[in-house]
């Protein structure tokens, strides 16, 4: 597979419009509070039936600053005590969620994501995955996929240590920027020894897949600022790179009202700092992924996304398609059988709602069987830049060219600008068209049309 990449600033800049990151098809914008703890139960019943390995997503929310620009579910707070009624409110969901499962389903993937995980103690994290292998069937031969994201001002060689104990094998570390004039207009000060001692302690306890977070767009940012960070990150040679755009939406998130408008970098400029990042990571030896993401090429996902085994989920980018995704914790979102759910996002009604025994979903979907076909075209070229008619035809027993007939039109455009090419029975991404897939992904969304003044732009 051509996992090359072509920067087109001209196709940029005339594609460069709101859309979704694609995590779920449908989006999550789509969750109604129609699909509760009824629905939910309903389709673990099928999913059951059905069998196959599970994955895990656990949502930590707690962090001790905020961050200017995140737009995640989190809870700021130096009191390390609020975490304690939220981690035995979660050990009861763990125990509640599972007992629906079948026991004999494995556990292939495991993730803590937040917020800050290591927000919690290294006792309290021994009791989180303590009980999660007493409830669930995790693999105790270091064959799953067990990851957590860090941040290093929350971590040292101990703590890492801790969680190589507790079973984790693949981490993410979020940076940004290194630029000491955009920390602080992000609130985010971080060292270099801080992050590289943890990637490096990563690496001596048996870590398998290191990936470093970096944003462009960020206040203050320049092409020389950012390229001086990637520089630094060059050298110590990470498995995988998350280079994340900045989406400055205030009005939306309250946090990011504190950063100055002035200071942000004008679209040209983001731009700019988008081709020079993609440059100099192809030149370093690293392949594009798709959707912000780059591996060097004997990573899983490089390896994956070769054989036609990538899949996209609420966490990004996987190798594991086969697994229903369960999601615990508050905000935390699931993909069980043929639906999403969404526990709720309120600490005060997750405790409610533990106390009485209940599960604390609060909304979902239902998937229908176009919302199953589009997802399918949607996840093939988002992971694979192609799409092969023959294969979807073969699954949901349509005519393709008949059932699309109005997409394959508007993608006709996008084929003479040399986003890609519409052969007999396929469809091919070209390089040109990678960094804009999410919009050639939009062509089959019939969803978006009145939603997509909420997302953000693409690049």
């Amino acid at each position: 597979m051509d996992q090359s990449l072509t920067f087109d600033l001209n196709l940029i800049n005339r594609y460069d419009k709101a859309g979704p990151r694609y995590t779920s098809y449908p989006t999550a914008l789509e969750l109604h509070e129609g699909f509760a703890d009824a629905q939910y139960r309903e389709q673990i019943k099928n999913s059951n039936a059905k069998g196959g390995a599970l994955s895990l997503y656990f949502h930590i929310p707690f962090c001790d600053t905020v961050c200017f620009f995140c737009a995640c579910n989190k809870i700021i707070t130096n009191n390390r005590k609020h975490a304690e009624p939220y981690l035995n409110n979660l050990l009861k969901e763990i125990e509640m969620q599972a007992q629906l499962f079948d026991s004999d389903r494995k556990v292939d993937q495991l993730h803590w994501g937040g917020g800050t995980p290591t927000f919690l103690s290294y006792e309290q994290m021994k009791r989180l995955m303590g009980t999660t292998r007493q409830f669930f069937n995790l693999h105790d031969d270091d064959s799953g996929e067990y990851s957590i994201e860090v941040d290093p001002r929350e971590t040292n060689e101990n703590t890492i240590e801790q969680l190589r104990e507790l079973g984790f094998n693949r981490i993410s570390l979020g940076l940004q920027d290194f630029n000491p004039a955009v920390q602080k207009a992000v609130n985010r000060i971080q060292t270099e020894e801080q992050t590289f001692g943890v990637l490096e302690a990563a690496r001596k306890h048996g870590f398998r897949s290191t990936n470093l977070d970096l944003i462009y767009g960020l206040p203050l940012q320049t092409v020389e600022s950012f390229s001086a960070t990637l520089e630094k990150v060059l050298a110590v040679s990470t498995d995988r790179f998350s280079i994340f755009n900045y989406a400055h939406m205030p009005t939306k998130f309250k946090t990011q009202r504190q950063i100055n408008d002035n200071e942000m970098p004008s679209p040209e400029v983001k731009l700019d700092i988008l081709q020079m990042t993609g440059q100099r990571l192809l030149e370093a030896g690293y392949v594009y992924i798709g959707m912000d993401h780059f591996a060097k090429p004997d990573d899983e996902l490089a390896i994956a996304q070769r054989e036609g085994k990538l899949y996209r989920n609420f966490q990004g980018y996987s190798t594991h398609s086969d697994c229903d995704l369960v999601g615990l914790g508050i905000t935390s979102i699931g993909r069980v059988g043929d639906s999403y759910s969404q526990n709720v996002k309120d600490l005060a009604e997750y405790d409610r709602l533990i106390n009485e025994g209940r599960l604390p979903v609060v909304k979902g979907l239902e998937l229908n069987t176009d919302d199953k076909l589009r997802r399918e075209v949607i996840t093939k070229l988002i992971c694979h830049f192609n799409l092969k008619f023959s294969e979807i035809e073969r699954d949901f027993s349509i005519k393709f060219s008949d059932y699309f007939a109005e997409e394959l039109k508007r993608l006709e455009v996008m084929q003479v600008d040399g986003l890609l090419t519409i052969s007999e029975g396929n469809i091919n991404v070209l390089p040109a068209g990678r960094l804009l897939i999410r919009n050639i992904c939009m062509i089959f969304d019939c969803y978006l049309a009145q939603k997509q003044q909420q997302f953000s732009k693409v690049i």
